[in-house]
């Protein structure tokens, strides 16, 4: 082999490893200063008593799958009101197949306790 046959994967090489290098150190020069977050009152007038970016608690992750649950069955249904008389009976039949299946998620969700609070 020669070392012309060599050359255009050296020059990429040589191109990446600048590149990265470059991207390294634009990296460090912009770099944000994290300084501790100094707020005050918000809102209601009383002073924060958690980080604004604080997690949630964990009772929320339920509540949030189960409106996501709802938000997909409106995002299904509005395209199939424009369907259904073109496509007659089938449809019907699919939706409530899949709110049958909606309906057992809410049921599976109400039976793990995701709609009690305390």
């Amino acid at each position: 082999m020669e070392t012309s046959d060599w050359q255009p994967v050296l020059a990429l090489l040589v191109l990446l490893v600048a590149a990265v290098v470059l991207l390294h150190a634009l990296s460090v020069a912009l770099r944000a200063v994290r300084e501790p977050l100094n707020t005050g009152p918000f809102s209601g007038g009383l002073e924060p008593r958690e980080h604004p970016l604080s997690r949630f608690h964990v009772r929320w992750y339920p509540v949030t799958m189960v409106f996501l649950a709802f938000d997909m069955e409106m995002l299904f249904m509005y395209p199939w009101t424009k369907v259904v008389s073109a496509v007659g009976t089938p449809a019907v039949v699919e939706m409530f197949l899949f709110l049958g299946i909606l309906l057992a998620g809410v049921g599976y969700a109400w039976r793990e306790g995701a709609f009690r609070w305390s």
